[in-house]
């Protein structure tokens, strides 16, 4: 009846005529005499373990770990996590949430996999301008739009780019009365779910949309080791001050510090410096990732 059934105790006791503490004390005879055995999967375990080890060793509020299969590709990588980003996002948004997103290739593959979506008066907001000439799939404004639509909520667009040309022109952005109910947004924002960068190569073609050669040799004399939202740090998570900077459309990563859940969403064993570096300078609370890279984070010293 209990284990078979899914009858209550309560249930049971009415059933049968008996007292439920009769019924409480048969089931723990049960388990002690081997009528009833409970086994935990080994895999379910282990995965549970590295979470829990993860929470403990860089403060998160919560760790998923995805396990992967030898064999699988990349792609079905990145599609797993982004999986189990758009269940985490499905359990926590709330009415009157401002939740904000970075773009990328991860977070793109959230989209379409919010399934039987609860309904949410909530706002979605981009926190970095558009990705330049980057798939329009993974720009930051496609991701909102489609998320903000399977919640049911209220989508917010940016008009510039992540990096501009002339520090003036990112000036005269931010200042504008159009950018300025964007930085209210920012101010409010709740959730936020945002990619890691990885380290710096002069041929990753991901940067060629943004940076010229000076920007990236700028960038590798300040041992920039990764980035969230276009804001690039150190291996010890410290803000990399440069010329950069100066010419990036994106909230600062201190206001990530002040949310109810910020969300990292990344796997890659070339990643993980970077990720290290997110974790140590505390730029999230709740971090999604494949099990091969959470064993790689934990055996990298943290001090």
């Amino acid at each position: 009846m209990y284990y078979e059934h899914d009858m209550t105790q309560s249930d049971i006791s009415k059933a049968l005529n008996i007292y439920r503490t009769s019924v409480s004390r048969l089931l723990k005879k049960a388990r002690e005499e081997g009528i009833v055995k409970i086994t935990i999967d080994n895999e379910l375990a282990g995965q549970i373990n590295l979470e829990t080890e993860l929470e403990k060793a860089f403060g998160l509020k919560e760790a998923i770990v995805i396990p992967v299969q030898p064999g699988q590709t990349d792609q079905e990588k990145k599609s797993l996590i982004a999986k189990a980003g758009a269940e985490l996002l499905k359990r926590i948004v709330k009415d009157n949430d401002v939740v904000g997103f970075a773009w990328g290739s991860t977070l793109a593959e959230m989209v379409g996999e919010l399934h039987n979506c609860p309904k949410r008066d909530a706002y979605f907001v981009p926190l970095v301008g558009g990705p330049g000439t980057m798939d329009t799939k993974y720009h930051v404004n496609t991701i909102v739009y489609n998320i903000a639509n399977d919640f049911g909520g209220t989508a917010q667009f940016i008009d510039a780019s992540a990096v501009v040309e002339r520090k003036e022109t990112k000036r005269d952005i931010v200042q504008s009365h159009y950018f300025s109910k964007i930085s209210d947004f920012w101010r409010k924002l709740s959730v936020a779910v945002v990619g890691i960068g990885a380290p710096i190569k002069s041929s990753n073609m991901i940067w060629t949309g943004f940076y010229g050669d000076k920007d990236i040799n700028d960038l590798n004399e300040l041992e920039a080791i990764g980035d969230i939202c276009s804001r690039f740090y150190d291996r010890d998570g410290v803000l990399v001050d440069s010329e950069l900077s100066d010419r990036t459309i994106a909230i600062e990563l201190e206001q990530l510090k002040q949310t109810r859940y910020t969300i990292g969403i990344a796997e890659s064993i070339e990643k993980v410096p970077s990720i290290l570096g997110a974790l140590k300078g505390g730029y999230m609370n709740c971090f999604i990732t494949t099990d091969e890279t959470a064993h790689s984070l934990l055996k990298e010293p943290r001090l």
